[in-house]
């Protein structure tokens, strides 16, 4: 279904558009005055967004949708025949991994194959979400196959999810392409909303994207690691993070302890692994940490309590803290992990929407005998527990309502 825009010309189409990466993207635009069509095969997300409504947690994004649409600069469709009608395609597909932790391309290349009768050689395709290091080049060498010489780009997203309109005005811009016209073109539309580009090959700025959300992952495991080596040692890992960073510039990118996961961190860790054959040994060690997290928690309890007499509850079941996405969300390991070692497990989220097994916050906290904060969510900043017990690996919440584990 479209919003009958047959006889409209687009100046881009975000394909995949209706999700966290490629809404945000296309308002910016929109807001500079570019008409922008969203094509997704999600009618449901489609008709939210037609009503003025962004389907998820994202700053600033509502009053950009309600400006685009009164402006009639954002279209929508889930016809692919439309997308033939824009200057540009973004796509925003990328290579998840498998559960054998390799990439996988049939994503991106069924949406290609299912793209191609409606790709016009005078189209500019910028490949926007994470791909594997060589997909930029194979996506070329297909289209080329099968006869369509098209300008391609790879110009990844760098956002935070959840801060993406104030982000994409705001940070350097990657732009490569196959061909130095299409990375000029890339570079001409990027210019419009970034406040710099940066250009590098395909491979570059593959690369680029990887390495990011490695390093940050890593980064998250030291953490992770260093939180479990001081609190095996009963010593209030806290107090020593807050010690060493005390006026202290060199310390101060060292971040907490937590659940690390989301949709991108893990996957462009493994992605890398898979490219390197495996011999990526910092990447794979940060997962035995970030992933390992949740098992020690859970036996570090059972050291103080009969886990299998207690009733816990979860409190945050997204990612990260005032989140709605539970894409990989770690909360969700612990859950399984704890079905089958406590009596019962109840999860909460003031954000998740999809999630039906959800209860509210004070009927989780009434029924349950220990509490675990998962998400540090702005929300519990001030939590009252009601003299329940509560494990804040964070280090987040109000010590005065902090009862019991630390």
């Amino acid at each position: 279904m479209s919003d009958g825009v047959s006889d409209v010309r687009f100046d881009i189409c975000v394909v995949g558009g209706a999700g966290h990466v490629g809404l945000p993207l296309a308002l910016v635009f929109a807001s500079k005055g570019l008409r922008v069509l969203i094509y997704d095969i999600n009618e449901n997300t489609l008709e939210t967004i037609r009503k003025g409504i962004v389907p998820f947690m994202e700053r600033g994004a509502e009053p950009l949708l309600q400006q685009a649409l009164e402006r009639e600069l954002l279209f929508l469709s889930s016809e692919p025949e439309d997308i033939a009608r824009a200057s540009t395609l973004i796509i925003t597909i990328g290579t998840p991994v498998d559960e054998f932790l390799n990439p996988v391309l049939k994503l991106i290349r069924d949406c290609m194959q299912d793209l191609l009768p409606y790709l016009t050689c005078n189209q500019l395709i910028i490949l926007r979400s994470t791909v594997y290091p060589g997909t930029t080049d194979w996506v070329d060498k297909f289209l080329r196959s099968h006869g369509k010489d098209i300008k391609l780009a790879f110009c990844p997203e760098r956002v935070v999810q959840g801060y993406s309109i104030e982000e994409l005005q705001r940070l350097p811009q990657i732009i490569s392409g196959t061909t130095p016209k299409a990375e000029q073109e890339a570079a001409e539309l990027f210019e419009l909303i970034a406040p710099e580009v940066v250009r590098l090959s395909p491979m570059e700025a593959e690369f680029a994207k990887l390495f990011n959300n490695a390093y940050r992952y890593i980064q998250f495991a030291a953490a992770n690691q260093f939180y479990m080596i001081a609190n095996s040692a009963g010593v209030d890992y806290h107090r020593v993070l807050q010690g060493m960073k005390q006026n202290y510039p060199r310390a101060r990118d060292i971040p907490a302890p937590g659940f690390a996961a989301g949709p991108c961190l893990f996957k462009d860790t493994m992605q890398l692994g898979a490219f390197s054959d495996n011999q990526f040994t910092l990447g794979h060690a940060a997962m035995l940490a970030n992933e390992g997290l949740v098992l020690y928690l859970v036996d570090d309890i059972a050291k103080t309590y009969r886990l299998e007499r207690l009733s816990v509850g979860l409190l945050g079941m997204a990612f990260k803290a005032d989140s709605d996405d539970i894409r990989s969300s770690l909360s969700y390991k612990l859950k399984r992990v704890l079905e089958f070692r406590a009596k019962t497990v109840y999860t909460t989220d003031p954000y998740v929407k999809t999630d039906r097994e959800l209860l509210p916050l004070d009927v989780v906290i009434a029924r349950s005998d220990l509490l675990i904060l998962c998400a540090p969510h702005s929300d519990y900043r001030h939590l009252d527990t009601k003299g329940k017990p509560v494990v804040d690996i964070w280090g987040f919440l109000n010590k005065e309502s902090l009862v019991g584990v630390a």
